[in-house]
């Protein structure tokens, strides 16, 4: 095996799509690939504080976080690539829609199939950036990604994954196993 030194953006990450309002009352969205779910009910966002969505997460103190599908790829890519502090209409100009989220003060895009409502706990300023805490206190679905027991099913998400070394995307989605059932017959030995 290779090594290939402490670079975290030598592989793949999930991507997410943050959702806040401005001071306008506005959408603004933005991609993320640092961060993620940390427990049971709690996200972690790795941002950099000069982002115009940490501001709005620190003047409403919610937020939604998404998961983007393939069929959104150009939409969630340009929300990556435009800064809200220099294109102060950037979601209108995604053609993406958004609805007021019933449960936390963040907009909802109901292009996106899954979505976090969140409430932040917690603004970490670390040496090595931001991290901002939230508590996921509802989630949404689109009912074309739920399964016929009513749960989400990867495979319907059509999500994708951020590879940061090529600056490429790729599609997630094909089931190759079950989770604690692969490894059962390692145990017997």
């Amino acid at each position: 095996m290779k090594s290939l030194g402490a670079k975290p953006y030598l592989f793949p990450m999930p991507t997410y799509m943050i959702g806040t309002y401005n001071e306008d009352n506005s959408v603004d969205v933005m991609m993320m690939a640092w961060g993620g779910i940390v427990d049971m009910n709690m996200v972690a966002l790795n941002l950099e504080a000069s982002h115009k969505t940490v501001k709005n997460l620190r003047a409403r103190n919610a937020f939604t976080l998404s998961i983007p599908g393939t069929d959104t790829l150009k939409e969630s890519d340009y929300l990556g690539i435009a800064s809200g502090n220099k294109v102060p209409d950037k979601f209108a100009v995604s053609g993406l829609h958004a609805v007021k989220s019933e449960n936390v003060d963040a907009p909802v895009v109901v292009e996106y199939p899954v979505t976090l409502e969140c409430k932040v706990v917690e603004f970490q300023d670390q040496p090595y950036g931001l991290r901002v805490l939230g508590e996921i206190v509802n989630v949404l679905a689109d009912e074309k990604v739920l399964d016929d027991k009513g749960k989400i099913d990867a495979g319907k998400l059509h999500a994708f994954a951020f590879d940061q070394m090529r600056n490429d995307y790729y599609a997630i989605g094909e089931k190759i196993g079950t989770a604690w059932h692969e490894g059962m017959p390692l145990l017997k030995k």
